[in-house]
């Protein structure tokens, strides 16, 4: 992927911190997010409301990295990124996850993740797009990886 010029700079970002993630490297994450960075913010979200842990809304560097705590109470089964579309403000990522959550509820999942970016290539925004009746069923202890 090539990083210059203001289109791919973004998707640049995204790749990094995925690549970030997978080392397990939180501060190079929250370094890439502007300080009042909004995550799974949503004026009404099924997922928020029944109380799934990873799709709480969070406000700010330490609220993602409160996300990023609950994940580290997961099993990673699988979380392979399969394409990064956009450039500038938007950002779109697919996404196939498959975790083992606390509790003994698990889930597979295609899912789009939208990055926004102010214009000094920091992350403003972040929201999961989802297969929410999954995640609720796995939080509640269920095993939706064959759905």
């Amino acid at each position: 992927m090539t990083t210059s010029g203001t289109t791919t700079s973004s998707a640049a970002t995204v790749a990094d911190i995925y690549a970030a993630f997978a080392r397990g490297d939180v501060p190079a994450i929250l370094d890439r997010l502007s300080p009042d960075v909004v995550w799974d913010v949503w004026d009404d979200n099924f997922g928020q409301r029944a109380g799934v842990p990873h799709m709480v809304e969070r406000r700010g560097r330490d609220g993602v990295a409160a996300f990023l705590g609950v994940l580290a109470n997961y099993t990673v089964q699988r979380f392979d990124v399969l394409d990064i579309i956009g450039g500038g403000r938007k950002v779109v990522a697919e996404v196939k996850n498959a975790f083992d959550m606390p509790g003994g509820g698990r889930y597979a999942d295609e899912q789009l993740h939208l990055w926004t970016f102010d214009e000094d290539g920091r992350v403003v925004g972040f929201r999961h797009y989802l297969d929410t009746a999954k995640h609720i069923a796995a939080t509640r202890g269920e095993d939706t990886t064959a759905r």
